[in-house]
């Protein structure tokens, strides 16, 4: 049996070599992301795992040839599928297989710490000190526990933000099409979308990517926030019309925001442009607003959450291959 493995990086490879070691499955891996260009590479291999954020793209002939070629299988080891024609892959015959959950922790625990230095005024603070201006005036902060977190989308991660923003101290708010009852400790839930904007202090985002969140975030929506409210959004870039998000910043409409996902980041992040001019107009002016944070993506990127990514997936493929069942399959 061999497993094939795209778009891996170098820290992904000790935990690749230990799941292969322990059961004793031959592991090989690439740098390159999976497309038709580069689907040549998986024949002779039995299973496949990709992670990519860009798109397959709608080549019903691409999933139709894995099939052909002898997998079973199309693994992604993140938790978004948009990139993956899933109509076009099962009917090809493939099980297409995700890691929803490989730690609620991690992206959770980055919203809470962007948060906090949005409220703490820490990178205005950081950009005086850079100037050697040690004054404090005019950045006052605000304590959490003073504030109303709403949550849009309290899934895995954002339930896991709900408990530990209420564990701060904080009011917790959410909006979500599902209720669930294991929360109502931790949050109210509001009826509408429309109502938590009007309420929240800091609106965090968790929601999926898919039609109806795609744009969930515009105009309209920011000109419904308090002026002194932050949005946070550690979920897909599209959630948020970044034209409409720069325009209500430029205007004063809210406080400021944390963004670890952007529009059209793929030609950005987890790349270095040092000394180039941006072309991304927009990512540009917002890095140089001091109330807006931008990291590239990396909400995911801690030691636990790369360790599940690969068990967890590599886990689906060994299962799917042995003709058993996954409660990761779509």
């Amino acid at each position: 049996m061999k497993i094939l493995m795209y778009s891996v990086r170098d820290d992904e490879q000790a935990a690749i070599q230990a799941w292969a070691a322990a059961h004793q499955i031959q592991v090989d891996t690439n740098d390159l992301e999976f497309h038709p260009e580069t689907a040549d590479l998986v024949k002779g291999y039995d299973g496949l795992v990709i992670q990519q954020r860009s798109p397959i793209g709608g080549y019903a002939s691409l999933y139709q040839s894995l099939a052909a070629a002898g997998l079973k299988q199309l693994t992604s080891r993140t938790a978004g599928v948009d990139t993956i024609d899933i109509p076009a892959a099962k009917a090809a015959g493939l099980v297409v297989t995700n890691v929803p959950a490989y730690s609620p922790n991690s992206v959770a625990e980055m919203s809470v710490a962007q948060t906090m230095r949005l409220i703490r005024n820490l990178e205005m603070f950081d950009q005086r000190i850079s100037q050697q201006n040690f004054q404090w005036a005019g950045l006052q902060a605000r304590e959490i526990r003073s504030l109303t977190v709403g949550i849009i989308g309290a899934g895995r991660i954002g339930g896991t933000a709900a408990r530990l923003f209420h564990g701060l101290g904080a009011k917790v708010i959410a909006y979500d099409v599902v209720r669930h009852p294991e929360l109502e400790d931790v949050l109210t839930y509001v009826d509408t979308k429309e109502d938590l904007l009007r309420q929240a202090d800091v609106v965090d985002l968790h929601v999926d990517l898919n039609e109806t969140s795609t744009g969930l975030i515009d105009a309209a929506a920011l000109k419904l926030m308090k002026t002194d409210a932050y949005i946070i959004n550690a979920s897909r870039g599209p959630v948020i019309v970044t034209d409409d998000l720069v325009a209500a910043l430029k205007a004063g409409e809210i406080a400021g925001c944390a963004l670890d996902t952007v529009e059209g980041e793929n030609a950005l992040f987890n790349q270095n442009h040092q000394g180039e001019v941006l072309q991304d107009t927009n990512v540009a002016q917002l890095m140089q607003m001091p109330n807006v944070i931008i990291t590239p993506h990396v909400g995911f990127y801690t030691n636990l959450a790369v360790k599940n990514m690969v068990d967890i997936s590599l886990d689906d493929v060994l299962a799917i291959l042995n003709g058993e069942t996954t409660a990761h399959a779509f």
